[in-house]
């Protein structure tokens, strides 16, 4: 009996010195990390990379207005205002959209009044002219050219062209009702409708008015640095 309670005896201060000792918290042991977003390494803007997007819209200076000629003829007469600014540039290239053909262009310097000799080549002319249509040069490639005397250091010029396009897959009649379904690129372009007729329908919004004249008129304003697509769509007004 006494060996036994001798036993218990040890057995209960082994366990009672086990008690008092402390634990480390596991809180306390564990090892700080580095937050993940200071770690991450900078990057450069990708806009600092190609400063040349900011060519064009940044600094607005084509305008294009096109008058609609009744859709049966599928023609319609446009001009665009233009402003040369690189020093000793001294033409213009106006690329044809395929399956439109260009007819009796003009042009003049907006700054002197000076009138300008426009030539329309195709194919094989083109690449013998040496011009860079930033394109691969096709046989039914046409380009307006237009050339004018070199810009000078620190100057400008306006240029203004005037053309007749003829379009018969986007500008039409349908069971008689006017349809232009073309895309614009520009930053500003108006579209005039013809005489008589009333706007129906625009898939890209515009701002709608009359012109002196009685037409209707549609400007539309792309701030974005790609092409918008319009389909615009009208009726004769009843007589």
């Amino acid at each position: 009996m006494r060996a036994w309670a001798a036993l218990a005896a040890a057995l209960g201060a082994a366990a009672a010195s086990a008690q008092e000792q402390p634990t480390s918290p596991v809180v306390a042991a564990a090892q700080p990390t580095s937050p993940v977003v200071a770690a991450a390494q900078p990057t450069s803007p990708v806009v600092a990379a190609v400063p040349g997007r900011l060519d064009e819209r940044a600094h607005q200076d084509r305008e294009i207005v096109y008058f609609l000629r009744d859709p049966d003829t599928h023609a319609f007469d446009l001009y665009h205002d233009y402003t040369e600014t690189k020093e000793g540039m001294d033409r213009y290239l106006n690329v044809v959209r395929p399956g439109s053909t260009a007819s009796n262009p003009s042009a003049r310097l907006l700054d002197t009044g000076e009138v300008l000799k426009p030539e329309i080549l195709k194919g094989e002319a083109i690449t013998a002219a040496k011009l860079d249509l930033g394109e691969p040069v096709r046989p039914d490639s046409e380009v307006v050219l237009i050339r004018f005397p070199p810009v000078a250091r620190g100057a400008s010029v306006r240029l203004r062209i005037s053309e007749t396009y003829t379009d018969p897959a986007r500008y039409k009649d349908e069971n008689g009702e006017l349809v232009w379904d073309r895309s614009f690129g520009r930053p500003r372009n108006a579209v005039v409708l013809p005489e008589g007729w009333m706007l129906t329908a625009s898939s890209i919004p515009a701002t709608v008015s009359e012109t002196e004249d009685g037409r209707i008129r549609l400007d539309f304003v792309n701030p974005r640095p790609d092409e918008i697509a319009v389909l615009i769509k009208a009726k004769r007004r009843a007589r």
